[in-house]
């Protein structure tokens, strides 16, 4: 018993003891804590200080042991005795110095010391110390690598070859250094955003790409994509969202422009005005990046002589680089946007300076320009100083102190432009609209069928006048057919024609070429005199109608001779559909269904070109009460047709369009197509659009929205669905009562649709029946008649 007592009072003990061990070492730790956290942040400051002197101290040390032997080697090194050979001797002699130097002067010059003043030598050749350590900065130690990207503008096509041109040339490339193969693009084909906004994006396998843009423009007289491209520039150095050099990270940039000496003798006058406008800018976007001159030729002249100069002084550019890594140090003024008149030269061989009084004189003006006026100042009548003018104000012509320029012609008598669509057959009214004879009006006064409208509504393609009174469009389309001649713009800067001018000469031109018919054999001689009279206009010829500034006056004079109006748009006006009036019949051009693929096919040159169109479908919604409205889609196969089906439908549920015409797009066959990557291969069988007609009108039904097919003309591909609003008793009413439309709006009250919906649609026009009229004869090849089957 007592031995269990003892051995309890053992393990007690050792337990109480554990205990106060615990609790002292707990004790300790909470004391510490509380120290720490009384005085922590001078214990902190302390010792940053400390570690800061130590590691001065020890760099310090370092910098001395690396510098005295350095001086000292190279003291050594230079105390070798030096040749004087005879011409140096001849120079020293002349020039009272000593043809050698001795060790102590070089060590002297090593360290700084000021012996006595010699002239500076200057050397003919590039200070490699000073770019190998330039270099450095500049340049990782990995293998860096080059990547050319030529960028051209052309309307001819004699750009493309001299761009092909020194991209062969651009291929060879230094041993230590890899200058990848040039990439070469159009500048009608790209997106800005992607090149001229920031560097192009590196891929993560290649990080070590530097980009050198080499751009080839020409100048023309006339408003074409290069205006676009400028005004680009322009508009990304001055918007305050971007940086204002954000190409800075190009290698360099130059630029080589074609003129004409015989339109534009000197620069002063305009020779290569264009390139010399890029130039400019993209000095300013990359930060004085200028790596070689910029290069103008004369196309009539020495424009390969000139060209190959620039080619080989680029190349030499490019070698530079190689063994640099950089452009290298400039002169001040490298790589400014604009030339100085403020050269000062050294007068050190007579050579005068700029006079004082001159320099007060520039002195004085600028002061002038920058000095603020006061306020009560502005209100005096002194004519001594002209008033500020704000000149990034919009609304520059609203001040009558400054003379604003005279607004240019958009196709001039004299330019390539004019040239290109009088040889595809239109007649230009006035400076900015245009008239052509159809095909199918062609085929029309022979009996061999119309188009479409037609089929849909009602239109003989003989009595249809085709026409638009704006050759300029918004959008570069790759299907568009007019070669890509027509002016393009995003806002009217040209001369304004008067509407009664352009309705005359449309009209005169219109009959005018009717006439030259007269001896076309098969022309009928009734179908000859109905087409004298001109019954409907199609304002879908090229441009963008709704860009004409006087569009409504112009559709009043159509519907006063009772002129039917057939108007297309590509939804990037949104302000001048709003202010629309009655038109018989208004379209939307539906190129596609996202933003995407918009981009892709349409090739806008409005930024918030997406924005603008769903703008304009909203505007549609509007006036489907008031006027006969159209989704017109043209169906690109590889572009805008696959899964696009659901996207369509959307944009139909937004703007619930009358009508939904879908057609196949027409190949043009043009070089400009295929280098956007359009082929015959991208049109679409009838079939295929059938295919896609019927997907669209089930995605419809879908969503509880009421349409339906309604008829088809498969020798243009195309197929009209129709809203049940026209469906009456069974039968769609897709025609027009035209006389009833012009009573409408001659009563001067408001109509809708229905009012003038005319008579049913002919059953030979109705869908799965072919929608040929079998009142004409279908011809196929040289001439043989083919069957008309009637419905």
């Amino acid at each position: 018993m007592e031995v269990d007592v003892i051995t309890w009072l053992k393990q007690e003990g050792r337990h109480f003891e554990f205990e106060y061990l615990r609790v002292s070492k707990l004790t300790q730790i909470v004391e510490l804590l509380v120290f720490w956290h009384a005085y922590r942040i001078p214990l902190l400051a302390s010792l940053a200080i400390v570690v800061l002197t130590v590691r001065k101290l020890l760099s310090q040390r370092s910098t001395r042991r690396k510098k005295v032997p350095s001086l000292v080697s190279r003291a050594s090194q230079s105390s070798k005795p030096r040749v004087a050979t005879p011409e140096i001797e001849h120079v020293s002699s002349v020039l009272g110095l000593p043809a050698q130097t001795d060790e102590k002067q070089v060590l002297g010059d090593q360290l700084g010391w000021k012996t006595r003043q010699e002239p500076k030598r200057v050397k003919g050749s590039r200070d490699k110390k000073k770019a190998v350590a330039k270099a450095d900065i500049n340049v990782s130690n990995e293998r860096s690598s080059v990547q050319p990207m030529i960028f051209y503008f052309s309307l001819t096509g004699f750009t493309e070859t001299y761009a092909r041109s020194v991209a062969e040339r651009s291929k060879e490339s230094p041993s230590n250094f890899s200058i990848l193969q040039p990439q070469i693009y159009d500048l009608a084909h790209i997106d800005y955003d992607d090149f001229f906004i920031q560097t192009p994006k590196v891929d993560s396998l290649e990080s070590n790409v530097s980009y050198f843009y080499l751009i080839l423009v020409p100048t023309y007289n006339i408003d074409t994509l290069l205006n676009t491209f400028i005004s680009n520039l322009a508009e990304t150095h001055h918007d305050f969202r971007i940086d204002t050099a954000p190409l800075a990270g190009l290698l360099g940039y130059s630029v080589f422009g074609f003129g004409d000496k015989e339109g534009w003798p000197s620069e002063e006058v305009g020779f290569c005005s264009q390139a010399r406008e890029i130039d400019s800018w993209m000095s300013k976007l990359t930060d004085r990046k200028r790596a070689f001159p910029l290069g103008l030729g004369d196309v009539k002249s020495d424009a390969m002589e000139r060209l190959t100069e620039w080619q080989d002084g680029v190349r030499e550019t490019l070698r530079a680089i190689a063994e640099t890594g950089s452009l290298g140090e400039g002169v001040p003024g490298s790589g400014d946007a604009l030339e100085s008149d403020e050269e000062e030269e050294d007068d050190k061989e007579g050579k005068k300076r700029l006079g004082d009084g001159a320099l007060a004189k520039k002195k004085r003006e600028r002061s002038e320009k920058t000095n603020l006026n006061d306020l009560e100042d502005l209100g005096r009548n002194d004519t001594s100083d002209p008033i500020p003018i704000d000149f990034t104000a919009s609304n520059l012509n609203a001040s009558p102190l400054m003379s604003a320029p005279a607004p240019k012609p958009m196709v001039p008598t004299t330019s390539p432009t004019y040239t290109a669509l009088t040889k595809q057959g239109y007649s230009i009214i006035g400076s900015h609209s245009g008239v052509k004879i159809c095909r199918w009006t062609k085929s029309a006064l022979r009996g061999r069928g119309s188009c479409y409208k037609r089929s849909f509504y009602g239109i003989a393609s003989h009595l249809c006048m085709e026409t638009t009174p704006s050759l300029s469009c918004s959008n570069k389309c790759v299907f568009c057919w007019r070669h890509g001649t027509n002016p393009v713009g995003t806002t009217w800067r040209w001369q304004v024609d008067p509407p009664e001018m352009i309705f005359q000469g449309a009209k005169e031109a219109h009959l005018k070429k009717i006439k030259t018919l007269r001896g076309v054999p098969g022309v009928r001689a009734e179908r000859f005199q109905e087409a004298q009279r001109i019954r409907h206009c199609a304002l879908s010829l090229v441009g963008e109608p709704i860009f004409y500034p006087h569009i409504n006056a112009f559709l009043s004079l159509l519907h006063a001779e009772h002129i039917s109006s057939f108007l297309v748009c590509n939804a990037q006006h949104p302000d001048q559909l709003a202010a629309l009036k009655a038109v018989t019949q208004l379209y939307v051009s539906i190129d596609a269904s996202n933003r995407d693929s918009l981009r892709r096919i349409d090739r806008p040159l409005h930024r918030d070109f997406w924005e603008r169109f769903l703008k304009c479908l909203d505007i549609l919604r509007e006036r489907r009460h008031r006027m006969r409205t159209v989704f017109r889609l043209t169906l690109v196969k590889g572009f805008n047709i696959d899964d696009e089906v659901a996207g369509y439908a959307d944009l139909v549920a937004r703007g619930l369009p009358c009508f939904v015409e879908i057609k196949g797009v027409t190949y043009c066959g043009t070089s400009t197509s295929v280098s956007a990557g359009l082929t015959m291969a991208n049109v679409p069988f009838y079939e295929e659009v059938c295919s896609f007609v019927n997907a669209l009108n089930e995605e419809l039904n879908k969503r509880g929205l009421d349409y339906g097919i309604a008829a088809e003309h498969a020798h243009s591909c195309c197929v009209l669905l129709a809203s049940t609003r026209f469906r009456r008793e069974g039968k769609w009413h897709t025609l027009i009562d035209y006389e009833r439309f012009f009573e409408l709006l001659e009563g001067g009250q408001e109509f809708s649709p229905e009012d003038y919906m005319g008579d049913p649609t002919p059953e030979w026009a109705l869908w799965g029946n072919g929608g040929f009229d079998p009142a004409d004869e279908r011809v196929t090849r040289k001439g043989t008649k083919a069957a008309v089957e009637a419905a």
